[in-house]
């Protein structure tokens, strides 16, 4: 039996500990909370410290990107860690991001970094309006972010961006990246993986909505080969250059034909839960098999698929799992406004059938608490 530790003791690590178990690994998570190994569907089962659980365990992976440093050093120390700390260290810093992106001829939004209110004035002059600000570090659903669409609002934007720099109490300098803001298509994800020795699978393009700044709904449908194939590319070239191993996802905005990389997250993502319900192998179990250096499983998309956030709500209707190809996942969290709380995968054997499930769901939903999957249902409808 193969012991693995995760760093991280949220979601992501129960969803490994739920997909390892049939695999006959052990699976237990740093909490960088509490300073405590814990058990990831059972938190107040505690197997020592760092140091414990860092000698106990064969394999030392990560399940989000803002990992301390020195916790990330002592686990590369020991040999055990995949990804690397550098890998992980990038999807934390979007400045590493775009240094990558660009020794890897990624392509992505033009940027210029801000530190200074010179660099301010410069990425304006760069970039030209509508720009959007986001902070290098810490910055996810929608956090940290400025978008400046006039000059006008250029003195606030400055002020609010210099107040969030002074005040920042990272371990690492906290800076801005300016990029001009894409009109694209729309956002879709990759997710890959990459083994120890080199091999690779990735998923099907995913194609992602938002609300308010939060992931709301992932959907999995085939797509343009052209597409996925230009995607594959880049995770190749990324993974290739980092000899990374594990998960990696891809945040891409469609322009035409062209797809720009948004971002990256060196981890199980989001916008892969759809892989529980609509892949032979999930995501999860993915991660595991390539850093305990296994055979991986197909990514194929095995019916079409879409993954709804529950996002601060702890109850939905007993009724929503009456609807066929519907499962429910729930993190265990306590309730909170804006907190990813769990997910629902629906599935189809058609996506015209997946559509109508989707819009079966929304009526028993809570229009409040999901105020876009009815249109986003009915817009599939007449695909």
């Amino acid at each position: 039996m193969k012991k693995v530790l995760v760093l991280g003791a949220g979601q992501l690590a129960r969803m490994m500990q739920l997909a390892g178990t049939p695999l006959n690994l052990d699976i237990k998570a740093f909490d960088v909370r509490s300073g405590k190994v814990v058990l990831p569907i059972a938190p107040h089962h505690a197997y020592g410290d760092l140091a414990e659980g860092i000698a106990n365990a064969d394999v030392i992976t990560a399940e989000f990107e803002h990992v301390a440093h020195d916790v990330l050093a002592e686990c590369e120390r020991s040999g055990k860690l995949y990804p690397t700390s550098e890998s992980i260290k990038i999807g934390g810093d979007r400045r590493l991001e775009k240094s990558l992106l660009e020794s890897c001829n990624a392509a992505n939004a033009k940027h210029h970094f801000v530190n200074t209110k010179e660099d301010f004035d410069a990425a304006i002059s760069k970039l030209s309006l509508p720009i959007i600000f986001k902070s290098a570090l810490e910055g996810y659903d929608g956090k940290g972010q400025w978008r400046l669409k006039s000059m006008e609002q250029a003195e606030q934007v400055w002020l609010e961006m210099a107040e969030f720099i002074s005040a920042s109490t990272t371990q690492v300098k906290q800076g801005i990246i300016a990029e001009r803001m894409v009109p694209f298509d729309r956002e879709v994800s990759l997710v890959g993986v990459r083994r120890v020795n080199g091999d690779v699978a990735v998923y099907p393009l995913t194609e992602n909505h938002h609300t308010n700044g939060i992931l709301s709904v992932s959907l999995a449908a085939p797509v343009h080969s052209t597409l996925q194939e230009q995607a594959g590319k880049v995770f190749k070239a990324l993974t290739d250059k980092l000899n990374y191993v594990g998960v990696m996802a891809i945040e891409f905005f469609q322009v035409g034909d062209e797809l720009l990389v948004n971002e990256i997250a060196p981890r199980v993502h989001n916008s892969g839960h759809w892989t529980q319900q609509g892949a032979d192998t999930c995501q999860f179990e993915n991660h595991l098999r390539a850093i305990c250096d296994l055979p991986l499983g197909s990514t194929a998309l095995v019916r079409p698929t879409a993954m709804i956030n529950i996002i601060g709500e702890d109850t939905i209707p007993d009724n929503v799992i009456a609807i066929p190809s519907v499962s429910l996942h729930w993190y265990n969290k306590s309730k909170r406004a804006g907190r990813k709380m769990g997910h629902i995968n629906v599935s189809g054997d058609t996506e015209q059938q997946l559509a109508e499930r989707l819009l079966a769901l929304s009526v028993y939903l809570d229009e409040k608490a999901f105020p876009d999957l009815a249109e986003f249902a009915l817009s599939l409808i007449h695909i």
